[in-house]
């Protein structure tokens, strides 16, 4: 049981609720990780805070106008009706059309209509709840989102099998990945999470390496291997290099062999700027699934649904009809995503400019809302002296790996920003 946990049942043993608390109950712990620290930020972090990943500018969170002119003109039905279960009817098949448009290589045939959640922390809730069973393992990136952990380890009793997606090549480490699903494989099953853009490491493959991991796939469930393939495509579409492939992985997994069972796991929160809307969406796709099979399986999902938060919120869905339908928006993303793009140049420009540092290593990265360090100091020491000596929040994930939120940051503090974090790493060695 993690320890942060152990320690909270001490302080409630002998009480009654501590007596009553369930198997499950016994497990909760709240991590002391990226909503803690950017907690934490919220009160010190005076110049910058590069915790939380949202998009920023000038200190307001970036905004469509769709949202900001439509929030208080939707009618009764549209703001405090009931939604049902799987979501707004209208809604799921808006998303997946934008789904083919983005993916134009993905068949709408071939795929479920979308269910909506709310946020894509339940869509993978509910991805465990149907798909995978306690002391199950599932592989994952290390580094990795923290809540993975919470998700999956403690919610659901999987057994959590980190792979260092980012070794010592400057990609991602294939080898490391095909040997972790090579070893699974003998179990019969295979279950592997795919997080790209990556967070916290803010990576996403390169084609090559695109191929690299479908072909690992393809071939494992031609041994006759089960094979779930899990995408949180949480920051999907937010790429700034040339050799990445826009469409999501999710494409390639859905209709590649009869074995292989994809889950695609996504929404607007970050791709449209509405963190707060909590709302995302699941959808399914495999070979030789029929719709009769993607109904069944929907339903599956509604009772999932049904049976922890009973439907999702109602204005969201309405919401995000009237962004799809305005025509400022894709103008709007645009320009937002060309100033990520401005603070992601920034970063690279500096870590170019400066490449030798004892105390810090850039993690690959090349896309999303983050980059990381891998440290050669305490991660976490070097965070809290960044808050107290500079006001600058950024997120400690282990003993060393530092990650920094640019995407929160202007561009007129970025270039100040790191090389803050590169003196005051350099100063701890």
């Amino acid at each position: 049981m993690n320890p942060l946990a152990n320690e909270l049942n001490e302080v409630l043993e002998n009480t009654v609720a501590g007596r009553l608390m369930s198997n499950m109950g016994r497990r909760f712990y709240f991590p002391k990780g990226i909503i803690a620290q950017s907690t934490e930020a919220k009160k010190s972090a005076t110049f910058a805070n590069g915790t939380i990943g949202m998009a920023y500018s000038k200190g307001k969170p970036l905004i469509l106008s769709a949202i900001s002119d439509n929030m208080a003109s939707l009618s009764p039905e549209e703001s405090v009706a009931y939604a049902p279960t799987a979501g707004v009817e209208k809604t799921r098949s808006a998303w997946k059309d934008m789904m083919i448009k983005k993916n134009p290589s993905l068949s709408p045939q071939n795929i479920s209509l979308p269910v909506v959640v709310p946020g894509l922390t339940s869509g993978l809730a509910c991805t465990a709840d149907l798909f995978i069973s306690r002391g199950s393992g599932l592989i994952t990136s290390d580094p990795c989102w923290d809540n993975y952990s919470l998700l999956f380890e403690v919610r659901r009793m999987v057994n959590l099998i980190s792979v260092d997606f980012f070794g010592a090549k400057p990609g991602l480490d294939i080898d490391k990945i095909a040997a972790a699903i090579e070893d699974m494989a003998k179990s019969g099953t295979v279950r592997i999470l795919f997080n790209f853009p990556n967070n916290p490491s803010g990576y996403s493959p390169t084609r090559e390496e695109e191929e690299a991991l479908v072909n690992i796939i393809y071939n494992t469930a031609e041994k006759g291997i089960d094979v779930l393939v899990i995408c949180d495509d949480a920051y999907f579409g937010l790429f700034y290099e040339d050799n990445i492939s826009e469409e999501s992985l999710f494409v390639r997994f859905a209709n590649i062999h009869e074995r292989v069972l994809a889950i695609k796991i996504d929404g607007p929160i970050k791709e449209d700027y509405v963190w707060g809307l909590r709302m995302g969406f699941l959808t399914l796709g495999s070979k030789n699934l029929e719709q009769k099979h993607y109904e069944a399986l929907n339903k599956k999902l509604m009772g999932a649904i049904r049976s922890s938060v009973s439907s999702s919120n109602t204005s969201a869905q309405y919401l995000m009809l009237k962004v799809m339908d305005d025509p400022r928006t894709d103008g709007e993303k645009k320009a937002y995503k060309e100033m990520l793009q401005r603070r992601y140049n920034l970063v690279k420009t500096f870590l170019n400019d400066n490449p030798n540092n004892k105390a810090l290593k850039p993690m690959p990265f090349n896309s999303g809302y983050f980059m990381c360090f891998h440290t050669n100091v305490d991660a976490e020491i070097l965070r809290q002296e960044l808050l107290k000596k500079y006001g600058i929040g950024v997120i400690s994930l282990g003993e060393h790996c530092l990650r920094v939120a640019f995407s929160s940051i202007d561009e007129d503090k970025i270039t100040a920003v790191f090389r803050h974090i590169y003196d005051c790493a350099a100063s701890l060695v």
